[in-house]
């Protein structure tokens, strides 16, 4: 069950995994993108704890309203306007419902709408699809995650920087794919 305490916990344990792996991410960004996405989601998370460190949200929509204005605002690239759309929406949501299956599902809406992706153009929509679908099953495992993760390296890029390399995007992760793995790992230690 979704409460304003374990949703703040998931997501200020996502901002310190990408902490961790800003890095990495900005190496698996530098052969199909700026090289920057693991700098940019760094920028944002801690813009996102700054928030809630200073305003402490009351209800759920809160969180991830702050969330995300704080990524939007501070993430550069497609990263920042495509999960400020996810959490915009699923802030939406919540004030709806608490059923994460639900709140999940507005995210990708909010993806979809904003970058006009599909499954398949290896973009954080193949990760964030087959969650949502695994969550509304109540099958969500950490291997569905990782399998969708590492369904995006033989994907030819079809959309953002990446698409202009065109086959030469095959064999490297997306870089969006692997944060939104990051952050749904988190949702999984600290929500299900």
């Amino acid at each position: 069950m979704l409460d304003t305490k374990n949703v703040l916990n998931w997501l200020n344990d996502f901002a310190d995994v990408i902490q961790k792996n800003k890095a990495y991410l900005s190496e698996l960004d530098t052969p199909i993108g700026d090289g920057d996405h693991g700098n940019n989601m760094n920028r944002g998370v801690i813009a996102m704890q700054t928030e809630f460190a200073k305003t402490p949200p009351n209800t759920i929509s809160d969180v991830f309203r702050i969330t995300a204005m704080a990524l939007m605002g501070n993430i550069g690239g497609a990263s920042g306007p495509l999960y400020g759309s996810a959490f915009m929406e699923m802030a939406k949501a919540a004030k709806e419902t608490n059923e994460l299956p639900t709140i999940i599902q507005a995210g990708l809406n909010g993806i979809i709408k904003r970058g006009k992706a599909t499954c398949g153009e290896k973009t954080m929509v193949d990760v964030w699809a087959p969650v949502s679908k695994s969550l509304l099953a109540n099958q969500l495992t950490q291997q569905v995650i990782d399998s969708a993760v590492e369904s995006t390296k033989p994907m030819m890029a079809t959309k953002g920087r990446a698409s202009y390399l065109a086959q030469r995007s095959i064999d490297h992760l997306d870089p969006g794919s692997v944060s939104s793995g990051f952050l749904f790992t988190a949702m999984l230690r600290n929500i299900l």
